[in-house]
């Protein structure tokens, strides 16, 4: 006798008991319609729509159709002889970009429990009246959609069944409404993640939603302070996320907020702005946390103890905060963590013995605090250790070999400590790496040789190290090697074709300052994924191989301070997303380029050898923000539309020979924060236009306009790398100095020192508040420094020397109280140096010399009204002196003639009897009396 099958048998029951029912009762014809309808209408916007071949006409049952579900026939209605349709899963059609009108068929199936329209091209508002009529709906999805408007709050409200709604992934805006979800008290899971939502969380938003498990409003711009309130009432929930917001203000203390949340499990706040202290008591009756996410926040103080209680937590991110002090002991306690991340903050203490214990632990991440000793032994026990990062703080001792022996280890970040290598030690790794930072950590010699065995690398990071010698060329060979940095090292000899051929997925390769040499190689277009090329600072020579035009992915390039030669530059216009090209300090030569992609931003190519004019069609790149051409031989004039870009902050065209005037178009340049056109023969007058458009150096725009600070910051899951690109050199406070790239925005300077400019200073330069550095020394400028240059209230260096400049240093100067350096030496200059303020510190002899007129206490010259009076004759003004001096004179000449007679008298001269010759002693007599009285 047979048996029969069994799994048979329950094969041919499930067809009998499910299957049949349907497959006996087709759906009602007015829901086959509206489907019917609903497929026309897509294929009106798009014949070619094929997701839904099997609707069709000749179909009578369309509960057999894709993507539909229908129901039995209720038993309760022995009647009903059809089936109806209560699930539609329409996700990913691959249709055409649909409006959401399109829906409307789809309201008049009112049995409908799920719909799911998810991963469509559905734009427009979210229809509330259709979506009103399917008072069934269990579940709804309408996620990665281009659906915008507001949130319905009045029609979705009749959807009083509702469990599920996901609205995610669109361009939904406005305010969360403040009674909109009331009626949803089934609601289980409210995702609305991923929109452009605004404004605050409503205070009793959702407290009537007592079943809510889920609740995910990340990744919109809501803002405002948690609400003390807003979540108390879930105490089901267990998934809340609130990341990628605006949100800021402290975390509502115990007894509100997340406080009795008691069944959480995932929570999840961070990249907001969320300040203040880690609340202890609050996280810490989250018994069942799980996943805590609070980085990238602005929290501060230390890391509260009541953490280490969390017994079932997994993860824990509290990376990009401004967390002091030390990791708590009891960490130990948490045996079920298996990722930590507390990267970026301040932390200063010794690694914790007690994360030995943590025997699940597979990610440790404590880069950038300032963590001091060495690495503990205890880490040898985390056995299932796949990540160590800690990168960036203040480890000491010597790399242990021991790290090498994790079977299980993929990354391994050490740099930018202390720490120091064992050159003589040799290592047989037992992992298999994926990424390795050995940055700044003694390395000498070749690169070693046991990295040839990590075939898997994709992350390298060995740079200011000591290394040398040649290019390895098994590590050209690597095929999974992305980023490579070897900067600041002394490696020399050329680069291996190898590292550039077709199959490599190299993305950044950074070589900066090494010893490298030779010429490029001709096939480095063929690395075709490379998005950041930084060659600068080596003895590359040659020309510019044209392949690299063929890198598509290329973002930034920097092949400054080499030895590369050449007339002819490659076409980089297909390269669209290049915003930063460096070609300065090499000898390339013949006119300035301009083969460059109208989307750059940065452009420089400076300490070259171009000349000829400046290109007219410098003005199609109209995106530049920053433009160096100092330092070549550009002759001619300055084009009257040299440039277009709104966005040029930064033009320096120093020390070249340009001639003729300063155009007053040149002003159309309205953002500019610096300009230099020092070192020119530029002649005529400095324009009043030209001033009075430099809108960028007045403090009412310079908070508008965006700022030029250039870094780049490289990011993995583990790991972030900052590194700045070259500085900008100008001439600063009487020497070349380089302005970081990282706060050039800081900067504001207008250089036209050096040229043949003839004419008095305008005074509405005055206006440019936010210069820090005003140069026009080594002119011709005549007439009076303008008073209102005191009105620069943030200059820091003002330089007017060697021109004709006459009169009086202005008195307005005492309010630079930011100046440091003035120099107005070799003018004409006169007057007292005015006193006061700033002015008072700068005595040095130098900034005024040769000005034959300046007086005071500077240059130690007083001032003659500062001179004692010199002692002379009184004159006297009263009318009665002149006749009392008149007086006294002749009663002194009358006293003087009584007593002249009496002498003589007394003396025998005198005789009333004249001798015979008497006439002549007549004749002497007056004249003795004469010389007498005189």
């Amino acid at each position: 006798m047979v048996m029969a099958n069994p799994s048979l048998l329950l094969q041919s029951i499930f067809i009998i008991f499910f299957l049949l029912p349907c497959l006996s009762w087709p759906c009602p014809e007015y829901q086959k319609q509206a489907l019917l309808q609903f497929k026309s209408s897509i294929l009106a916007i798009d014949s070619s729509f094929y997701a839904l071949d099997s609707w069709n006409s000749s179909s009578s049952n369309c509960c057999l159709w894709d993507k539909v579900t229908c129901s039995s026939p209720s038993n309760s209605n022995s009647t009903l002889t059809s089936s109806v349709v209560i699930a539609l899963h329409l996700s990913n059609l691959f249709a055409p970009l649909m409006p959401s009108s399109l829906l409307a068929p789809l309201f008049l199936i009112r049995s409908l429990r799920v719909l799911d329209l998810s991963l469509n091209s559905i734009n427009g508002q979210i229809p509330a009246l259709g979506f009103s009529n399917l008072s069934n709906l269990v579940h709804l999805n309408l996620s990665w959609n281009s659906i915008n408007g507001q949130i319905p709050v009045c029609r979705l409200g009749n959807l009083s069944n509702l469990v599920h709604l996901d609205l995610s992934s669109n361009s939904i805006n406005g305010q969360i409404p403040a009674l909109g979800f009331d009626n949803l008290r089934n609601l289980v899971h409210l995702d609305l993640s991923r929109n452009s939502i605004n404004g605050q969380i409503p205070a009793l938003g959702f407290g009537n939603l007592r079943n809510l498990v889920h609740l995910d409003l990340s990744w919109n711009s809501i803002n405002g302070q948690i609400p003390a309130l807003g979540f108390a009432n879930l105490t089901n929930l267990a998934h809340l996320d609130l990341s990628q917001n605006s949100m800021n203000g402290q975390i509502p203390a115990l007894g509100f907020g997340f406080g009795n949340l008691r069944n959480l499990v995932h929570l999840d706040l961070s990249r907001n702005s969320i300040n203040g202290q880690i609340p202890a008591l609050g996280f810490g009756n989250l018994r069942n946390l799980v996943h805590l996410d609070l980085s990238l926040n602005w929290f501060n103080g230390s890391i509260p103890l009541q953490l280490c209680q969390l017994k079932y937590l997994q993860y824990l991110d509290l990376s990009s905060n401004h967390l002091s002090g030390e990791l708590p002991e009891k960490i130990g306690n948490l045996t079920k963590l298996e990722e930590i991340d507390l990267r970026d903050n301040a932390l200063s203490m010794e690694i914790p013995n007690d994360i030995g214990n943590l025997s699940t632990l597979s990610s440790l991440s404590l880069g950038n605090n300032k963590l001091t000793g060495g690495i503990p032994a205890s880490l040898q026990k985390l056995n299932k250790l796949n990540s160590l990062q800690l990168e960036g703080n203040l480890l000491t001792g010597e790399i242990p070999f021991w790290l090498f022996d994790f079977k299980d280890l993929q990354d391994l970040y050490l740099g930018g400590n202390n720490l120091t290598w064992n050159n003589n030690m040799k290592i047989v790794p037992k992992c298999r790496l994926f990424g390795l930072s050995l940055r700044s950590s003694g390395l000498q010699g070749d690169i070693p040789e046991w990295i040839s065995t990590q075939t898997s690398l994709s992350f390298l990071d060995l740079s200011m190290n000591q290394l040398h010698g040649p290019f390895p060329q098994w590590l050209a060979e690597f095929c999974f090697l992305s980023d490579l940095f070897l900067s600041h090292n002394k490696l020399s000899g050329s680069l291996p074709t190898a590292l550039f051929r077709s199959s490599q997925l190299l993305y950044i390769l950074a070589l900066s300052h090494n010893n490298f040499s030779g010429e490029l190689p001709e096939n480095i277009g063929d690395a075709k994924f490379l998005s950041i090329l930084m060659l600068d600072g080596n003895n590359f020579s040659g020309p510019i191989p044209q392949s690299i035009s063929q890198i598509s992915s290329l973002e930034l390039l920097d092949l400054s301070r080499n030895r590369l030669s050449g007339n002819i530059f490659p076409v980089f216009y297909h390269q669209p997303i290049l915003w930063y090209a460096d070609f300065s300090s090499n000898q390339f030569s013949g006119e300035v380029p301009t083969t460059f992609p109208t989307y750059i931003e940065i452009l420089a190519l400076g300490g070259n050898k171009f000349s000829g004019a400046l290109p007219l069609n410098l003005k199609n790149l109209r995106n530049l923000e920053r433009l160096d051409l100092q330092d070549n031989n550009i002759s001619g004039e300055l084009p009257t539309s040299l440039l277009q870009s709104p966005y040029l902050q930064v033009l320096n065209l120093r020390n070249n020979s340009l001639q003729g005037s300063i155009p007053k178009t040149l002003s159309n340049l309205q953002n500019l924060r610096i300009l230099d056109l020092s070192s020119n023969n530029l002649t005529g007058e400095i324009p009043i236009e030209f001033v009075n458009n430099l809108t960028g150096m007045t403090p009412n725009l310079t908070s508008q306009t965006s700022g030029l600070s250039v870094g780049i910051t490289f990011s993995s899951n583990f790991l972030s790398i900052e590194f700045a690109v070259n500085e900008l050199i100008v001439n600063w406070k009487k020497s070349k100095q380089g302005l970081s790239s990282h706060n050039i925005d800081m900067y504001f300077l207008l250089d036209l020192s050096n040229n043949q400019l003839s004419s008095e200073i305008p005074t509405s330069l005055g206006a440019l508040k936010a210069l820090k550095m005003l140069n026009l020394s080594f002119n011709k400028l005549f007439g009076k420094i303008p008073a209102s240059l005191g009105d620069l209230q943030n200059v820091e260096g003002l330089d007017l020397s060697h021109n004709k400049l006459s009169g009086p240093i202005p008195i307005t100067f005492t309010k630079l109280q930011q100046l440091p350096t003035l120099d107005v030496s070799n003018n004409k200059l006169t007057g007292r140096i005015p006193i006061g303020g700033q002015m008072n510190t700068m005595a040095d002899p130098n900034f005024y010399a040769n000005n034959s007129g300046l007086c005071g206490f500077q240059i130690g010259v007083p001032c003659p009204e500062d001179l004692p009076p010199t002692p002379k004759l009184q004159e006297h003004d009263n009318k009665e002196e002149p006749w009392i001096l008149m007086e006294t004179v002749g009663i002194g000449y009358a006293i003087g003639f009584l007593l002249t007679i009496g002498i003589i008298f007394l003396a025998g001269y005198f005789n009333p009897s004249p001798p015979p010759n008497n006439r002549h002693c007549r004749r002497h007599h007056p004249h003795r009396l004469i010389r007498q009285r005189i």
